[in-house]
């Protein structure tokens, strides 16, 4: 059992080599952030001189969750008004998205960069701001959306190492590498601890094979993941990758740790598994720990995972998987907390026997979506 091969029965799939390449490539990522780090500042520089600047973190799906992990944490870190926006809702709604006419740094997150959302929602910037500035975020480098913006004066490339353009059906790689690339440009200030964060999913992906494959054998047709702030986001990715790697044959779910009491709590019958995500700021953290002893007291204790960065001593050890490190933000934990979600739905769909990298042979949903007529805007 090696990093590149995380779950014997991948059997030599791209979405399990895809997992498996993250920590390589979370270090790479930081070793060209730190390589660009001159040429990115100068791009930067005059744009965030703006005292009135708005920050958009935009993609859609994945890339647009990635956006909603970073969004809280990125104002929080530099003090500055960033929002995430899906593409598809700027696409939809631009005068009441761009309804303020403010400087503008829209962040496209693109795996392919050819969905057609994506040019549309950069054009879109265009046509309704007075002045905008685009950081586009791509893992491949012939995609519409990079070769587009390549001259533009006003957009700066980050493209990510070729390994990232994920060639599994789910993005995988993709996310944390958008993830991880975007917080190094726009808070360099508040570095991770990248070596010690690969070392972490390392020792996941040697250690915990089997006993994500044990719980994945439960065979639990209702997953629910929970989280807040930034990892109520990581929630909603942690739930897609479920559903789209299962071809939705297990109900996934996904909720903030304080919203799922009202309301959507109904979901839980005798044949859910839950996971709960807890943050590592102490105030947010006792709110994940209030859900989770809950649930725990609702349905058997063993069906709520709870994955942190140490002990709880509220909960069960026996159900608190450690997967980050006392010192670790919510960012740092999001690359380790979608880590065991990947490998759980991965496992999930080979015991399904599903083929993760492509579970829609009919072609009902697509790696780039399709379908999508863009209309103009008078």
């Amino acid at each position: 059992m090696t990093a590149d091969d995380p779950m014997d029965a991948a059997d030599g799939t791209a979405t399990g080599r895809e997992i498996g390449q993250q920590p390589a490539l979370w270090r790479q990522i930081a070793d060209e952030a730190t390589a660009r780090r001159e040429e990115l500042d100068a791009f930067l520089a005059p744009v965030l001189a703006a005292g009135d600047l708005r920050i958009v973190l935009t993609g859609a799906g994945t890339s647009a969750f990635a956006g909603r992990v970073l969004a809280p944490a990125l104002g929080r870190a530099t003090g500055r008004r960033v929002e995430a926006m899906a593409t598809t809702d700027i696409v939809s709604n631009p005068k009441d998205v761009f309804a303020q006419d403010v400087p503008t740094l829209l962040v496209s997150l693109a795996r392919s960069g050819d969905s057609p959302e994506s040019g549309a929602a950069a054009a879109l910037a265009d046509q309704c701001l007075t002045t905008v500035h685009h950081l586009i975020v791509g893992c491949n480098e012939s995609g519409a959306l990079v070769t587009s913006r390549r001259t533009d004066p006003h957009a700066y490339v980050l493209l990510l190492p070729p390994e990232s353009n994920d060639q599994g059906f789910a993005m995988t790689s993709s996310f944390t590498g958008m993830l991880l690339a975007t917080w190094l440009a726009l808070a360099p200030g508040n570095p991770l601890d990248i070596p010690d964060v690969a070392a972490t999913a390392e020792r996941i992906l040697q250690e915990w094979p089997a006993r994500i494959t044990d719980l994945a054998g439960g065979g639990h047709t209702r997953v629910v993941h929970l989280g807040s702030g930034p990892l109520a986001a990581l929630a909603q990715e942690a739930s897609l990758k479920l559903l789209e790697l299962t071809a939705g044959q297990v109900i996934a779910f996904h909720d903030s740790s304080l919203g799922f009491r009202h309301g959507p709590k109904s979901v839980l019958d005798d044949d859910t598994l839950v996971f709960v995500y807890l943050s590592a700021d102490p105030y947010t953290r006792a709110y994940d720990e209030d859900i989770a002893v809950e649930i725990s007291g609702l349905i058997s204790a063993d069906r709520v995972v709870v994955l942190s960065a140490d002990r709880s001593p509220r909960l069960d050890p026996a159900q608190v998987w450690i997967t980050g490190g006392p010192n670790d933000t919510d960012v740092g934990l999001a690359l380790t907390f979608i880590l065991v979600a990947q490998l759980y739905a991965l496992q999930r769909s080979l015991l399904l026997g599903l083929t993760p990298d492509n579970p829609f042979p009919g072609g009902e949903v697509n790696r780039v979506v399709q379908g999508v007529v863009i209309h103009a805007l008078s």
